[in-house]
């Protein structure tokens, strides 16, 4: 009896971690339901078709209003890991300027991504930093504790208690 329950213990247990590790799914970005980006058709299509199909993109374009982005990834993470992302998908719609039809349906995905070197280090500001002794003496002498003998001196308006 007791290796009986022992067994089903164990066997718990095992389920039990083995449900740990599986991983959590996660989507991000534009969601595909009725249709899908690379379904646009080149020359047929408008702004307002794309719009009316698609909803609004993911992001347009910095420097030409007429690139939209639709962009869409899933990241999955087992346990304390670090995400992975598994799946990228960006299709970049580009409309003509005058008739606003559909020019050109560019797809790239996870592999056509670039790493970019990051710097982490800051742009130095001009000027320079005081220091303890310089903040805590700095306002000496220049009039916060002491009266005001500014008053016949000109370019102070009288009355003026600065």
């Amino acid at each position: 009896m007791f290796r009986r329950v022992a067994y089903v213990a164990i066997a718990a247990g095992l389920l039990t971690s083995a449900a740990a590790c599986a991983p959590i799914t996660t989507y991000s970005g534009f969601q595909a339901i009725e249709a899908n980006p690379k379904d646009v058709k080149v020359g047929t299509d408008t702004k307002s078709t794309v719009r009316a199909s698609l909803g609004s993109p993911s992001a347009t374009s910095t420097f030409d209003p007429n690139v939209w982005f639709y962009i869409d990834q899933i990241k999955e993470r087992v346990a304390f890991r670090r995400p992975v992302i598994t799946s990228r998908n960006v299709v970049a719609v580009t409309f003509d300027k005058e008739t606003e039809v559909v020019k050109s349906v560019d797809t790239m995905s996870l592999k056509d991504g670039k790493v970019i070197a990051f710097n982490g280090r800051e742009t130095p500001t001009r000027g320079r930093e005081l220091t303890i002794l310089e903040q805590l003496l700095g306002n000496v002498g220049r009039g916060g504790m002491l009266p005001n003998q500014d008053e016949g001196v000109p370019g102070s308006r009288p009355g003026d208690q600065r």
